[in-house]
């Protein structure tokens, strides 16, 4: 009497992608669209759905083939100059395209990213864009399963969802606190305001630094969780100044906390950038016409919102690129605040 061979049709496609030690997201691709994934993994899929008798549900692929012209935008504000600069890169590039973007704040919260996934879910997104590089393991989860091309974006890491366009947080932080040291500033400190991961990663570069300079001090940090403002920014900088009255320059978590620190220093007499060195983060227009202006490290935002359209596009095209993780780089925006060397006596 011959064998029979039973198929389990409980099993999933993420039963597949666990047993050959991939994504979702990868090993839906290997099955569906084969040609786009290496062929090493393709015969590590094959050999799971092998193993597993897996047998994928017709119906259930037929759905999760049609797909709407959402495009799903997840970011952390929306009244935050940041992020509607890189709303403005994704708006621009989808008008008059396949694409609807749909944006979703979390207003920082991880549960409510993993609502708004589910959320989205429901929609059949052509793909998601999402912030940062921090999400959840249900959040991973859900955008592993989602079925679509995936952007992380404002930030550049070694272990993608799927692709993702940003800069080295943590390298752009090194690269401001080099050129306060550079400039002869040694008691240098931190402000910080909300401290998401993003200026948790700008932190450990200013520690970097100052550890390999030999001049760290943890008594000059000073951070909040509240949300950043020039006030709070100013009360940060008094906060500094109280506990170490001789610190001479400040690397600021964003411009906003930079501002403020400017105002406190000429409320008080203190010459900048003779006395005291500023530098802040995002490079916003009006740290370059605030007097004295602001050196700042300037993200391109607006462009990594043009780049992650554009890389679902392709996607979906079967035209992926081949770099699945692009750093877009920053550049760090010399100004008046800091240079020291220009303005003795000032």
């Amino acid at each position: 009497m011959a064998e029979k061979t039973f198929k389990n049709t409980s099993l999933t496609l993420r039963d597949v992608a666990r047993e050959a030690g991939v994504s979702a997201i990868t090993a839906s691709r290997a099955l569906r669209t084969p040609d786009i994934v290496s062929p090493d993994t393709r015969a590590r899929v094959e050999a799971a759905v092998e193993a597993l008798g897996y047998v994928p549900n017709p119906a259930a692929q037929a759905l999760a083939s049609a797909r709407s012209r959402v495009l799903g935008v997840i970011i952390p504000s929306v009244t935050n100059q940041i992020f509607a600069d890189f709303m403005a890169g994704v708006m621009d590039t989808a008008e008059g395209g396949p694409f609807e973007p749909q944006f979703a704040n979390t207003r920082y919260k991880a549960q409510r990213e993993v609502e708004l996934l589910r959320l989205f879910a429901t929609q059949r997104p052509a793909g998601m864009i999402v912030t940062g590089i921090d999400q959840s393991p249900e959040a991973r989860l859900l955008l592993e399963q989602m079925g679509c091309p995936v952007v992380q974006v404002l930030e550049h890491g070694a272990d993608p969802i799927d692709m993702m366009i940003g800069c080295d947080q943590t390298e752009a932080g090194r690269c401001a606190v080099r050129h306060l040291v550079d400039q002869g500033y040694r008691r240098i400190g931190f402000l910080g305001a909300r401290m998401d991961p993003r200026a948790q990663r700008r932190l450990a570069g200013y520690r970097d630094v100052l550890a390999s300079a030999g001049i760290d001090d943890p008594l000059l940090v000073v951070t909040t969780p509240q949300p950043s403002s020039a006030s709070l920014g100013g009360r940060l900088m008094a906060d500094l100044l109280a506990t170490a009255p001789d610190v001479d320059a400040v690397f600021c978590n964003n411009d906003d906390v930079a501002l403020g620190a400017l105002f406190e220093c000429q409320r008080r007499g203190i010459r900048v950038p003779s006395q005291i060195g500023i530098v802040g983060f995002n490079d916003l227009d009006v740290v370059s016409v605030s007097v004295p202006s602001i050196t700042s490290v300037r993200t391109h935002r607006y462009e990594m919102g043009v780049e992650a359209v554009r890389m679902i596009g392709a996607a979906l095209e079967n035209d992926r690129p081949e770099t699945a993780v692009i750093n877009q780089g920053f550049s760090l925006m010399v100004r008046q605040s800091t240079q020291r060397q220009e303005s003795v006596g000032a």
